[in-house]
């Protein structure tokens, strides 16, 4: 019988548009190489969070909201319901990469490119602009969202706390994404956090929100 104890579990919930849980996400990735966490891919949206408060956004970014970010969630939560949630992980990455990476933007070539990179068929993209998925889609993202609160979005994040029950933040938010030791010692950190009773938020100051002007 093997004596290693079982890995750390790590729920990660995100939007592929959202270039915070995107360098987020990155740094989970660089923390699977350095401690031993099994992380779990969850869908949420942008577009569901905001959709009751559309007159309250800025004109771009209603407009990203409303015309470009429903493709891309439709087709990954029809990926995930069709070929298993194994498969959001590489999907993400595919996405990612070239959406905030390579600045391709978030269209249907896009996400066509993507699917293809990890294997995934392109008929895939019939769930477009419309899915039968939707209550899914809207199933993950209330079972992140809940976990955090409305006030927030992306990403959302859930680690073990001290006697096992699940722990949600949002966040952490970081760029660049650290890599090596850096994110070890911001992954140490957020446990700690996590195993203090009642912690509830850091914040610092910061001068540049996200970057949508790409999408």
């Amino acid at each position: 019988m093997s004596d290693k104890s079982p890995a750390t579990p790590v729920d990660f919930w995100f939007d592929p548009l959202c270039p915070w849980a995107w360098m987020t996400s990155r740094w989970v990735r660089e923390v699977e190489k350095v401690r031993d966490i099994e992380v779990r891919w969850h869908l949420m949206s942008l577009a569901v969070l905001n959709e009751d408060k559309l007159d309250e956004l800025p004109a771009e970014y209603r407009e990203m909201l409303e015309i470009k970010a429903w493709g891309p969630v439709r087709v990954v939560i029809a990926a995930q319901q069709e070929h298993g949630p194994e498969v959001l992980g590489d999907l993400y990455t595919a996405l990612g990469t070239r959406i905030h990476n390579q600045e391709e933007g978030p269209g249907k070539e896009t996400v066509a490119a993507a699917l293809k990179d990890v294997g995934l068929p392109e008929s895939l993209l019939e769930h477009w602009d419309s899915t039968p998925y939707e209550p899914e889609l809207r199933a993950s993202h209330k079972e992140g969202i809940d976990k955090v609160g409305q006030e927030v979005g992306t990403p959302v994040i859930a680690v073990p706390g001290p006697d096992g029950e699940e722990i949600a933040f949002f966040g952490p938010v970081v760029t660049p994404a650290p890599q090596g030791e850096a994110a070890a010692r911001l992954w140490d950190g957020t446990l700690a956090v996590a195993s203090v009773p009642g912690f509830y938020e850091i914040k610092r100051t910061r001068t540049k929100g996200p970057d949508f002007s790409n999408l």
